[in-house]
């Protein structure tokens, strides 16, 4: 293939890729959907034309760049303020007991469909199918009322982030030989690791408010995936060092007491936050394009024809949403819909996909169930917003109010500005 071509190719998908996510604004289906039939449409395109694509590279490649992406945006997007805490404690608890119930479940239900498979591999294929995506809930909820739409932001952060790690640790601590080797290990890598997040971060902090140069937020993210990649040769959890660098640089003004606040510029961090954050967001939307199109590529369309794969992603569906309105009925009580229906997959779930070692890898497993799971989740989700914008409007002809929809202008200026500064996210 000419190497023009190839440069023409990739700018159409970029291009493309933006006007998804303008028909995903108007219609509330993910643009994540868009790009992966797109790419399964480039596939028969490149079968015809006798072009075989060597995608595991780019795949790996594109999964760790992306998989730091996420949790820095992630992290920028965690707010820590007092008055936020109720949403904050139980946003975490319905995502950490849904991700462990569903993975432990999932686990089993696919011991019972590969029958020779032990159930620590069945565990480790069952997390990438119990994470939401933050990357596609974020900006899908920018039309929900204020507290529904933050506890969606904070319940999907933490589901990224609790998967990730809790998937690398099972697949780091594997030899243990007993529950508290197990602990011990766990234990002493995150204390280990917190002290090396914090030290580098308050480092990384105090250096670039000094540095001028306008190449600085790129060369801040070239150094973030250099520690993350040196620390997992030396097997440490790294994404804690992502995830408290992020954290700080939000939360600053909150992490940073006596003389460490005064090293600090407040005005020069607020800017560079900002700045920052949209940088963050820009890479993470080309990232996450060539991402889900080089995954429809890879994709085998033949497993779709195979009745067990969709037996097993329904009761992988049937699964996650039986625990997530168990949850919410529980925590959350009251005033549940459409909460219980915003838990699509995505990106995440496939890079963990992608990530699982060949040690524990089934040849019986197809990844077609991955993008059953992927599609009807996102579709679920989609009629839930819609259902839940049109009962919102139809009370608002009625003159009854709108508990959903903002009321005045401010508030709506506000729900514009929220969508607008996570448009590229999706």
């Amino acid at each position: 293939m000419s190497a023009y071509l190839f440069v023409i190719g990739l700018c159409v998908v970029v291009i493309v890729s933006f006007f998804f996510n303008l028909l995903a604004q108007k219609t509330n289906i993910p643009s994540v959907l868009m790009l992966i039939l797109l790419g399964l449409g480039l596939q028969q395109v490149l079968k015809y034309y006798g072009i075989v694509p060597q995608y595991y590279n780019t795949l790996e490649v594109l999964g760790i760049v992306g998989l730091i992406m996420i949790v820095l945006e992630a992290a920028l997007d965690l707010e820590l303020k007092k008055e936020k805490w109720p949403i904050i404690w139980k946003s975490f608890v319905i995502a950490f007991a849904s991700l462990a119930f569903s993975s432990v479940l999932i686990a089993y239900v696919t011991q019972f469909f590969i029958q020779n498979m032990e159930f620590f591999p069945a565990l480790i294929y069952a997390i990438p199918f119990s994470i939401m995506s933050s990357a596609i809930i974020i900006p899908s909820v920018a039309n929900l009322s204020k507290d529904k739409r933050e506890f969606m932001i904070y319940e999907s952060t933490f589901s990224d982030i609790l998967g990730i790690m809790l998937f690398y640790f099972l697949i780091e601590n594997v030899n243990a030989s007993g529950a508290g080797e197990v602990a011990f290990a766990v234990g002493s890598n995150i204390i280990l690791t917190l002290v090396i997040s914090v030290v580098l971060s308050y480092g990384l902090t105090y250096v670039i408010q000094y540095i001028k140069t306008s190449a600085r937020f790129f060369l801040f993210l070239a150094v973030l995936v250099l520690l993350y990649a040196v620390a997992k040769l030396f097997h440490l959890s790294s994404l804690l060092i992502i995830l408290m660098f992020g954290l700080l640089l939000r939360n600053h003004k909150i992490l940073l007491w006596g003389r460490l606040s005064r090293w600090l510029n407040d005005k020069a961090i607020d800017g560079l936050f900002e700045n920052f954050k949209m940088v963050t967001i820009e890479s993470s939307f080309l990232v996450r394009t060539f991402f889900f199109v080089v995954f429809g590529i890879s994709l085998s369309v033949e497993t779709l024809v195979n009745w067990e794969v969709w037996m097993m992603s329904g009761l992988f569906l049937l699964i996650l949403y039986v625990i997530r309105y168990f949850m919410f009925f529980t925590v959350e009580r009251k005033d549940i819909f459409p909460q219980i229906f915003l838990a699509p997959r995505g990106l995440i779930s496939i890079l963990l996909f992608f990530a699982i070692p060949e040690d524990f890898k089934v040849p019986e497993f197809e990844s077609g169930a991955l993008l059953v799971v992927i599609i009807f989740s996102s579709l679920i989700m989609a009629w839930s917003l819609i259902s839940q914008t049109s009962k919102a409007r139809a009370l608002k002809r009625k003159g009854n109010g709108d508990p959903e929809l903002p009321t005045n202008s401010s508030e709506e200026q506000s729900s514009k500005n929220h969508y607008d500064e996570y448009f590229y996210r999706n």
